[in-house]
């Protein structure tokens, strides 16, 4: 079987220098490249590979037991003519509270500007491609399938196709029960002050540090505040447990269920419209993904929906199915 290649390029980002959490601004940009690119003179459509929370594009080249990662697999797909040869950039947007959802924000950095405005055109200027919307797919899981969508239909004119696995949406579901989490966990860590200032170096590491760090990292995402003192808004009273619904509505105007009407025109634009979730997902996103495509339907916008019988991690197989659908709309 013929191999690619992957290069790893670094990439300085001038809109990522300064930003609020002091996170680097020179990125490592894994690249996946298909069997016989170096020897020829080809252009190739381009799929940009989104990790989830607190994943970073070197990620997806890591080894693992009785699994393939994302260039053996591409080596694969493409050897057994199941998709068409095609290169993969793997972005790294990972903040110091565990991602940035692919979006901007004045608490973590404007990291949808560093994939739109930054990346893109690199990959493009450096490199082979066939730089055009009909030509260029953005795909994920979790934090990367929402990702995949909010970039997809805030960016019709650069993303083509989109592909989501178990994209967060319907926030009700998927945030509030570690919002609840949240609030017993913090008081074990003795408040988000202590937290905030001793959490990259905690170890051990459990189950209450992963509730707490998810709700920071929504909140950094979803709600900044830069007058507030970590430079978001909590969606609770920490004291109470009360709901700040004034918060929570400004978290739903990220939620892709939310957003569909919005963006029907985009959305309606898109080659491709991949969704899908397991059955068991431990954050319960087989139902957002269920309300988005009724969503969809009840506007007459084509999409593909599939469920599995499976849960929310170790998901790397449906790539194989995401994959395929963008090779074939692409």
């Amino acid at each position: 079987m013929s191999e690619g290649t992957v290069v790893i390029e670094n990439v300085t980002s001038e809109v990522l220098k300064n930003n609020p959490l002091g996170d680097p601004h020179v990125r490592r940009l894994p690249i996946y490249f298909p069997p016989g690119y170096e020897s020829g003179t080809k252009s190739y459509p381009v799929v940009y590979v989104l990790t989830g929370f607190t994943g970073r594009g070197m990620m997806l080249l890591n080894d693992a037991a009785w699994d393939e990662n994302i260039a053996q697999r591409m080596d694969r797909l493409i050897g057994q003519g199941a998709v068409q040869p095609m290169i993969l950039v793997m972005p790294d947007c990972f903040t110091r509270v565990g991602g940035s959802q692919y979006i901007n924000s004045s608490a973590t950095g404007r990291y949808e500007d560093h994939v739109i405005q930054e990346l893109i055109p690199f990959a493009d200027q450096k490199y082979r491609t066939i730089a055009d919307r009909d030509h260029r797919a953005v795909m994920g899981k979790s934090s990367g399938g929402y990702g995949s969508v909010i970039l997809a239909m805030r960016n019709p004119n650069v993303f083509g196709l989109m592909a989501s696995h178990s994209g967060d949406m319907y926030f009700e579901y998927c945030y509030k029960s570690d919002i609840v989490s949240y609030l017993s966990a913090i008081k074990k860590f003795g408040g988000l002050d202590k937290f905030w200032n001793e959490y990259p170096t905690m170890r051990p590491r459990g189950q209450d540090f992963n509730r707490i760090i998810n709700t920071v990292a929504m909140a950094a995402c979803y709600s900044p505040n830069p007058n507030a003192p970590h430079g978001f808004d909590l969606p609770v009273d920490e004291e109470t447990g009360e709901l700040r619904e004034e918060v929570w509505a400004r978290w739903l105007e990220w939620d892709p269920v939310y957003l569909v009407e919005k963006y029907a025109d985009a959305l309606r634009s898109l080659r491709l419209i991949y969704l899908d979730a397991g059955l068991r997902d431990e954050f319960a996103l087989q139902f957002g993904a269920r309300i988005f495509c009724k969503r969809l339907q009840k506007l007459g916008i084509p999409y593909t929906h599939e469920e599995f019988d499976d849960g929310h991690f170790n998901i790397g197989y449906r790539y194989d199915v995401s994959l395929k659908a963008i090779s074939e709309r692409i």
